[in-house]
C-alpha cells in the first residue's frame, strides 16, 4: 500500500482522547449484565479538563477501549462496541483547534468481519492506514486497513502468543510489535509473507520479567521508545546497543506490572494513565506531571479508560 509524509506535528500535545469499555452492572440475583454505552471524550492535555464527548457513528453502541492517535494531535482512530457478541467498528475522528471533535467517519470493508475486541490498534503517520491485531483460532493476526477503500492485509501465525502493543515506523513501511513471551519486533510490510512471526525481526528478546507495555518510534525512525514494567527504556531498531532507560516512572501498588503508554508526535512527552489521573513524562528531563481526568457523562464510574495524543 502506498504511504505520504506524516502528518506534521504542531508542538507539544493540545489535547488527549480517552476511551473505555461499556460500563457492566449486574442486577441483583441476576448473572446477565447491563450495559451502559459510553462515548469517547476530548480532554485539555495540560489540565485534564473534559472538552467535548465524541459523537458515534450509526450502528456503534459504546466507546471501546481501543484508540490510536497521528503525529498531528487532532485526527484519531477508535473502536467502537457495537452490542454484545458483534463486531467491532473503527472509526476516524479529527479535531478542530478548539478540541471540538468531527463527525465520524466510520471505516469501509469490515462491515460484516468478525472483528474481536482486539489488543492493539495503530493510525499510520500519514492517517490512510490503520493496524490493528485481533486474535484467531490458537493464533494471533495482525490486519492492515486502508481507511478510504477498506483494502486489508493481513499477517498470522498459529503460535501462541499475544502482540499487546503495535507502532508505525515513520516512513510507513513497517510497523513495531510487543509480542508477549517474544519480545519487541519489526514487522517489514513490504515483505511478500503473510506469515507474521516469519516477517518479523526480533529487535529486543523478551526476558521475562519485568513485563514489556507498550511501544513507539521516536520521530526519525532510528529507535524504539519502550516499557518494562515501569521502566521507560530506548533501543537501536538496528539493535548492536544495549537498552538506555530514559524515564522510570512510580506507581501505586495495585497499578498493574505493565506500562501502557502513548508517545506524542515530538517524541519527547510520553503519556499515561492510572485509574482517573493522567501522566505526562518529559523524556529530556525526566520529570511527570499528574493531573486528574474529568470524565464528563458517568465521571470516574467503572474502569479508568486508556487516552492517546
Amino acid at each position: 500500500m502506498a504511504t505520504s509524509s506524516p502528518l506534521p506535528v504542531v508542538g507539544p500535545p493540545r489535547f488527549f482522547v480517552t476511551a473505555r469499555v461499556p460500563l457492566a452492572r449486574f442486577p441483583t440475583r441476576s448473572k446477565t449484565a447491563i450495559f451502559t454505552p459510553v462515548r469517547p471524550a476530548v480532554h485539555d492535555a495540560t489540565t485534564g479538563a473534559f472538552l467535548a464527548a465524541i459523537p458515534l457513528p450509526p450502528g456503534v453502541r459504546s466507546s471501546w477501549h481501543l484508540l490510536a492517535a497521528a503525529p498531528d494531535n487532532r485526527t484519531f482512530v477508535l473502536s467502537g462496541w457495537t452490542g454484545p457478541n458483534s463486531p467491532i467498528r473503527f472509526f476516524r475522528v479529527n479535531l478542530a483547534e478548539d478540541g471540538s471533535p468531527s463527525g465520524p467517519a466510520l471505516v469501509p470493508g469490515l462491515e460484516s468481519d468478525a472483528v474481536g475486541p482486539g489488543y492493539a490498534l495503530a493510525l499510520s503517520p500519514d492517517a490512510t492506514r490503520l493496524a490493528y491485531a485481533t486474535p484467531t483460532m490458537g493464533g494471533e493476526k495482525i490486519s492492515i486497513v486502508d481507511l478510504t477503500t477498506g483494502q486489508r492485509r493481513d499477517w498470522s501465525t498459529q503460535a501462541s502468543s499475544m502482540v499487546s502493543d503495535l507502532a508505525w515506523s515513520p516512513d510507513g513501511q513497517q510497523i513495531a510489535l510487543v509480542v508477549q513471551g517474544r519480545g519487541i519486533g519489526v514487522l517489514d510490510l513490504r515483505r511478500r509473507g503473510f506469515d507474521l512471526l516469519a516477517d518479523t525481526r526480533l529487535v529486543k528478546p523478551s526476558s521475562g520479567l519485568p513485563p514489556l507495555g507498550s511501544v513507539a518510534y521516536t520521530p526519525d525512525g532510528s529507535a524504539l521508545i519502550y516499557s518494562a514494567g515501569h521502566a521507560i527504556l530506548r533501543i537501536p531498531v538496528a539493535g548492536g546497543e544495549e537498552p538506555r532507560v530514559l524515564a522510570q516512572v512510580t506507581l501505586p501498588p495495585d497499578a498493574s506490572l505493565s506500562l501502557r503508554f502513548t508517545l506524542d508526535g515530538t517524541g519527547r512527552y510520553l503519556l499515561y494513565v492510572h485509574r482517573w489521573r493522567s501522566f505526562r513524562v518529559d523524556l529530556v528531563d525526566g520529570s511527570t506531571t499528574s493531573v486528574p481526568i474529568e470524565a464528563g457523562e458517568h465521571s470516574r464510574e467503572g474502569d479508568s479508560p486508556n487516552a492517546a495524543w
